[in-house]
């Protein structure tokens, strides 16, 4: 079973032309890098939107040694 799919994107034909004329660029590898690089920006992004939204909700009064403190004495 293949670990890959195949997805596809429509390009103007002026650009197609242009990319056509640069013959020694791997494009396939350099718009996989290029999305590859997208998707880990995005997640980073979404994933530090999530945390400010956690870090929002938490009581912001308390010391994080007062935390450190009561999580290890309810050990």
């Amino acid at each position: 079973m293949s670990t890959k799919t195949v997805y596809s994107i429509r390009v103007p034909v002026e650009l197609r032309k242009a990319m056509e004329e640069l013959k020694e660029i791997n494009w396939q590898e350099e718009i996989r890098r290029l999305v590859e690089e997208l998707v880990k920006t995005k997640s980073k992004e979404r994933l530090l939107a999530e945390a400010k939204e956690i870090r929002k909700d938490m009581k912001a009064d308390v010391s994080a040694a007062e935390l450190i403190r009561e999580d290890r004495d309810a050990r």
